[in-house]
């Protein structure tokens, strides 16, 4: 009995501060957060938007504007099915606010999604943003993957009918 008493003092007594905190405890990180830490992604909240972005024959350009940008995007699914068209984009965090122009309710303007590499435009654009492609192309669910971060490259892409999309006003 007297050993079982001493063994449960000092089981108790090992148990006593348990509580306290382990200073070199690491908090627990989400994936995303670990990979940026370690130089293995981009942190989306310090990267520079300005560039081309392609996939495929699909593409997206971004220049400086002053104090914004003008975006231009181009979409080839060949067969003369494309859409065309080209406005201002500004950015919040990772939500890039997306305006390929038209008037009122009339207005192809969206939220995108950047992640310092690759933009994702929505999978459902609005109706105005029909007016800016031929046939059945749309713009919905157009994701594309940074090429070059060179604005004059960006300035230089040109659509199927030898526009150039990001050039100056």
């Amino acid at each position: 009995m007297r050993r079982t008493a001493l063994a449960l003092l000092l089981v108790l007594s090992a148990c006593k501060g348990g509580n306290a905190p382990v200073e070199n405890a690491a908090q627990p990180q989400d994936l995303e957060s670990a990979a940026i830490e370690r130089g293995m992604v981009r942190d989306p909240k310090d990267t520079e938007i300005a560039g081309l972005y392609a996939r495929d024959t699909d593409r997206v350009c971004i220049v400086p504007d002053g104090q914004g940008y003008r975006i231009g995007a181009f979409v080839d699914y060949g067969d003369r099915i494309t859409c065309s068209g080209k406005g201002t984009v500004s950015r919040a965090g990772e939500t890039l606010r997306i305006d390929l122009g038209g008037e009122g309710d009339e207005r192809c303007g969206f939220d995108a999604k950047f992640d310092g590499d690759k933009i994702y435009f929505p999978g459902n654009v609005p109706d105005a943003c029909a007016k800016l492609c031929a046939r059945r192309a749309s713009y919905a669910g157009l994701e594309v993957a940074r090429m070059s971060e060179s604005v004059a490259e960006a300035s230089a892409m040109r659509d199927s009918q030898g526009r150039q999309l990001c050039a100056g006003k």
